[in-house]
């Protein structure tokens, strides 16, 4: 399909959907009116961003597979899943990843080792969110540089911001076919008397090797290989078992002057590594955080927000019984915000950040010698929105230490954004976007030395590499009517320094693997991101709606097309909903990638039929809900374009998933 075929289709199918899992019980499709947390610490809801955003939220979740963050989001617009077998997945954005995707829980970063290797797991799964809040490009200038791809927040309710009246609580319980997978996850929070609450949390899943409709190899790589074509038949794909358990407490006080608390969580988790058979990962991590806010009048200011976070995380590779590679992180991170008092349409914001991290690696495959890492950025947001139109932009100066034994370097960025906006006629925003993003290298990309079996290559940092720098353009539509909502989104992205994994030709002795270097240049990438909302009919609790996504991204570089870059995907859906059951069916197309980078093979398309349907079986009890999900219903082969593992791992074949939630 050429592109303009790709953008007109994108256009005229308006009812093509998103998710199976993105529409609440409800039948809604995209809320505009949605408040985004992350997107600045004053209010600015969906329909007033100049970028583009979603908000998953706990009723979505809910009906989310059981699986990791890049999974649970891999369908919505724009984002992708690093795929790693199910228990380690990250979401790819604009077909970014990596350390160009910021992972943040509560809007303080993860410290955990998740963006070093697409083999490691996040360490916070979905079901202990309330809400998942996505935001791609460059958008949330606050973040820093590592925010030059995107964001996504997982943000938990451990720490209330209001005092808890009475007893409230979830709790959500699943079995699916296909890996015979099973999960429960939890929730309470009570008040205790004078403005204290308390909560409890709790997620576990486990899951075994799961089915796939064909060999787990490819055509494409058994050609490569000079293998038979593989066989058409069901199978597993081996070593993909998951055991997880997170969970957590918090306390808080909420009173006239402010609220504030603190929170402790423990993730401990088990999974196998799809690449290679012998291979199964433990990753333990202890956090604590405290967030909080004041109101007060202070000069400029009116409030102020605090967040801040401790993490010692653990991830070790079992090669067997035998301990293989032991990574090591721990460290803390701090923001204050202190924000202005709306004045006829002016809001703004002052913000601090501070970040110390202790990372190491140790055993066979430590790439990364013992390594600090220093964080520290000052930053303003400010917005005017007069109703008719409007004008926000934000700067932000920060700088970055990374000191190790091959590299001692220290990067000092700058990163700045304007945005103007319109609302010309009733139900319609319009908004442009230009933003510079500055990002200060990791310690892979300076400091990489050894052979890396998650992604078959023998990597070399290069400790002399400059700070990477996008211009970007960002062009928003927004519009909304009792029956229509339309959200469009189109961008386009200039990198200096851009960093890629480059081969050299040569292969590694001991390893055999080929060795690839970090190394600069050029690159462009541009794309489109589309949903569509149409509510066909109804009447009373009846309705029928159509909803409908669709994107596309381009990247190139001076070496040519850029690595594992998704190709487009169009999904179409209708949702029935009655007072005592929704109803959904959904198609999911995604297209053939032929544009491929060195040592990447092309990837078929697909179209996938999922269907899912939610009861409410007693009329006096409306949070009490029972599902069924239907996966793949087809039985396709479908492969994830932005995984490294794509020809030896296709997703998963038709599955289906049952369960039931409460909400008390």
């Amino acid at each position: 399909m050429s592109r303009v075929t790709f953008f007109a289709a994108a256009g005229v199918l308006a009812l093509l959907a998103p998710p199976a899992y993105a529409a609440d019980d409800s039948g809604g499709g995209k809320d505009l009116a949605e408040v985004v947390v992350t997107a600045a610490p004053y209010v600015v809801s969906i329909d007033s961003t100049t970028t583009s955003v979603n908000v998953v939220k706990r009723e979505d979740l809910d009906l989310a597979p059981s699986a990791g963050l890049g999974d649970v989001l891999a369908n919505l617009p724009g984002v992708r899943s690093s795929f790693f077998g199910p228990g380690a997945s990250r979401p790819v954005i604009r077909g970014l990843s990596g350390p160009r995707v910021l992972v943040l829980t509560n809007g303080i970063g993860l410290i955990d080792a998740s963006g070093l290797s697409p083999d490691h797991q996040v360490a916070s799964d979905p079901q202990e969110a309330e809400r998942i809040e996505v935001l791609r490009g460059p958008s949330a200038l606050a973040y820093g540089g590592s925010a030059i791809g995107g964001i996504v927040n997982i943000i938990d309710n451990r720490i209330p911001s209001k005092y808890v009246d009475g007893v409230h609580g979830r709790v959500l319980g699943s079995y699916s076919t296909g890996d015979d997978g099973r999960a429960v996850s939890g929730a309470l929070s009570a008040g205790v008397g004078n403005g204290f609450s308390v909560t409890l949390d709790g997620a576990h899943r486990r899951s075994g090797d799961y089915e796939v409709p064909v060999d787990p190899m490819s055509r494409e790589l058994a050609a490569e290989l000079g293998l038979p074509a593989p066989s058409r038949k069901d199978t597993k794909v081996p070593n993909t078992y998951v055991d997880l358990d997170a969970y957590g407490a918090g306390l808080s006080y909420a009173g006239d002057q402010g609220w504030g608390g603190v929170a402790v969580k423990r993730t401990d988790s088990e999974y196998g590594s799809a690449a290679e058979d012998t291979v199964h990962i433990g990753l333990k991590q202890t956090r604590v955080d405290a967030r909080g806010g004041l109101n007060f009048g202070f000069g400029p200011f009116d409030s102020i927000k605090f967040a801040g976070g401790y993490s010692d995380y653990k991830h070790t590779e079992f090669e067997g019984d035998e301990v293989g590679t032991t990574f090591l992180s721990k460290g803390y991170e701090g923001r204050v915000e202190l924000v202005q008092p709306n004045r006829d349409g002016w809001q703004g914001a002052v913000g601090f950040q501070g970040l110390h991290r202790d990372f190491d690696a140790i055993g066979e495959e430590a790439l990364i010698p013992a390594t600090k890492i220093d964080e520290a950025g000052v930053f303003t947001l400010q917005r005017l929105d007069k109703d008719s139109w409007g004008i926000e932009g934000g700067l932000r100066i920060d700088t970055r230490s990374i000191k190790n034994i091959r590299a001692d370097r220290d990067f000092t960025n700058l990163s700045a954004s304007v945005g103007l906006f319109a609302r010309p006629a009733e139900g319609w925003f319009f908004g442009l976007s230009l933003s510079r993003t500055s990002r200060g290298l990791t310690e892979e990309e300076l400091s990489s030395f050894g052979a890396h079996p998650a992604t078959g290559a023998f990597e070399v940092g290069d400790p002399t590499l400059d700070k990477e720098v996008s211009y970007s353009v960002d062009a928003t539509a927004h519009y909304s009517n009792a029956a229509w909502t339309l959200d469009l989104h189109g961008f386009y992205a200039d990198y200096d320094n851009f960093i890629d994994l480059i081969p050299t030709g040569a292969v590694d002795a001991d390893s055999g693997f080929p060795i690839f270097n970090f190394v600069q240049g050029g690159a462009k990438f541009y794309g489109t991101e589309a949903e569509i909302g149409f509510k066909a009919w109804q009447s009373g609790d009846k309705s029928l709606r159509f909803e409908g996504t669709g994107d596309y991204v381009h990247g190139e570089t001076d070496a040519g097309p850029a690595v594992r870059i998704p190709p487009w995907s169009l999904t179409g859906r209708a949702v029935f909903q009655d007072a005592a059951w929704t109803g959904t069916l959904e198609v999911h197309t995604v297209g053939d990638q032929n544009r491929v980078a060195d040592f990447e093979l092309p990837t078929d398309g697909y179209t996938m039929l999922n269907a899912s349907l939610v009861v409410r079986p007693f009329e006096s009890q409306p949070d009490l809900k029972l599902f069924l999900d239907a996966h793949n219903l087809t039985n396709v082969e479908a492969r994830e374009h932005a995984s490294f593992l794509k020809d030896v791992a296709p997703l998963p074949g038709r599955s289906f998933r049952m369960g039931v939630g409460y909400r008390f």
